[in-house]
């Protein structure tokens, strides 16, 4: 008999996975973010393909068993590596309708509950950060994903500036297209430039310091010279938080007629607070903006979100495909996939609307507010410990500092620092380099974390860095 057709099964392994959720996710909070010792656990994974299958309860059985412990479990409080969230209770459970009615999200004649979802979704999200209603918008897989959308549009719109449609035609025999930025830009925005064609090393930064502050005066040299250019801006830089002055970039931007593009993966979420919204001045005048939904409104992986000031831009970037089995969007429907990269969507909104409609701005205002409370009593830590050295000030969620010895080699000394968090497990957050230093850079983002998670942060960077001192030592000695 073949196993598929035996459906009556179905209800009862997802009982199986619902029975096992609540113990895990009461755990959370104690669990080491990763143990080490159960990584042993992963070659249960492996093995031959199975001939005639192992059935699906037992299958389901041993996929909990092992991912309940060697999982790293980033959807906990003292996950601080990445600038990860969590998922919220509301968020979950709509991925969990999601998966369960499998809807195909790209096109209105396959569901128009999911388009409904999705525009509604885009609506929300567009109201809780201050941008105008009639921009156009899509769901995406991530960040990276929304400023390839956004970046898209930007390339269509300078490939009409040479009077080419480059979605047509491509991009052969036009000039290289200027892209300028500070030295915030990030790796995403990078990545999605070479993956349009334009060139991933091709970036024009302008920086008056070392930690990447946008030098303006350089940049509006550039853009003297370049004619039709693409600006882009970053609203939270990854190693302190810092912005790019978005306001002065969009008057460069108006003045040299330049697209304006901005990479906001969690920083568009200061616009949520009073004690925030200055850093993000300017955003609703840009021409394209993307954000995550996997970061600060900590939704499951994968959701991240691309806005455009012309909303036909995203319909001439990716639609028009002439595709006889695809009906032809009219004034009463919308064709996501028509408007972004994907063709084969899965109905990411849900989450999302779930998660708005659960805590709305209010919830969500709070959330943001804990976490800016959180970082500053991080940053106070910090500065009262005399073993640790903070290297920024903490704008927003991202708080960069050291771990200090006298004669030593810090920048040895806190990259081994950050191997022995990550292999302690009881909290997770990784090193970066800012201004030539090596530096660790918690992210506060999870709902879940509270002031004893930030409290044990200090107290196991302070004891393993302690300890590595001791280790040296005795190898001196």
């Amino acid at each position: 008999m073949d196993p598929l057709l035996d459906r009556d099964n179905a209800a009862d392994l997802l009982a199986d996975v619902a029975a096992a959720a609540p113990g895990y996710l009461a755990d959370l909070p104690d669990r080491l973010v990763r143990d080490v010792a159960s990584h042993h656990l992963l070659d249960g994974l492996d093995g031959p393909l199975p001939e005639d299958g192992h059935g699906s309860p037992g299958s389901i059985a041993e996929l909990l068993r092992i991912g309940t412990s060697a999982a790293t479990h980033s959807s906990g409080p003292r996950f601080f590596h990445f600038v990860v969230g969590g998922s919220t209770p509301a968020a979950m459970a709509g991925d969990w309708v999601t998966s369960l009615l499998d809807q195909l999200s790209g096109m209105w004649a396959a569901s128009p509950f999911a388009i409904t979802a999705e525009t509604v979704a885009l609506r929300w999200l567009k109201d809780l950060f201050g941008l105008p209603p009639d921009w156009g918008g899509v769901l995406t897989p991530s960040a990276t994903f929304a400023n390839l959308t956004g970046l898209a549009c930007a390339r269509q719109w300078w490939g009409e500036q040479h009077g080419v449609d480059v979605a047509a035609d491509g991009i052969a025999g036009l000039p290289r297209t200027p892209v300028i930025a500070s030295g915030y830009v990030h790796p995403s925005v990078r990545k999605a430039l070479q993956i349009l064609g334009c060139g991933r090393d091709t970036v024009q930064v302008h920086a008056r310091d070392d930690a990447g502050r946008a030098d303006l005066d350089g940049m509006r040299r550039a853009l003297a010279d370049t004619g039709p250019a693409v600006l882009v801006a970053s609203a939270g830089e990854v190693n302190a938080g810092d912005f790019d002055p978005i306001d002065a970039m969009a008057d460069l931007a108006a003045e040299h007629r330049a697209w304006l593009h901005v990479d906001g993966a969690f920083g568009l979420f200061a616009a949520l607070s009073p004690r925030t919204a200055h850093l993000v001045d300017g955003v609703a005048r840009a021409d394209s903006v993307a954000a995550d939904g996997h970061k600060w409104l900590n939704v499951p992986y994968e959701s991240g979100f691309a806005f455009v000031r012309q909303a036909h831009r995203l319909g001439e970037t990716f639609g028009s495909w002439n595709a006889p089995y695809l009906a032809p969007e009219d004034e009463n429907s919308v064709d996501y996939n028509c408007l972004g990269p994907e063709s084969s969507r899965r109905a990411r909104a849900l989450p999302i609307w779930a998660s708005l409609r659960a805590y709305g701005r209010a919830g969500y205002r709070a959330m943001i507010e804990r976490h800016l409370d959180l970082a500053e009593r991080l940053e106070f830590l910090v500065e009262e410990s005399p073993d640790l050295e903070l290297l920024a000030p903490a704008q927003l969620c991202v708080v960069c500092f050291r771990y200090t010895a006298a004669g030593r080699d810090l920048d040895a000394l806190n990259a081994a620092l950050g191997r022995a968090i990550l292999d302690d497990g009881r909290v997770y957050v990784g090193t970066t380099v800012y201004r030539g230093m090596t530096a660790l850079r918690p992210a506060i983002v999870n709902w879940r974390t509270t002031e004893a998670d930030i409290d044990l942060l200090v107290t196991v960077v302070r004891e393993l860095g302690a300890r590595l001192q001791l280790i040296d030592s005795a190898k001196i000695m």
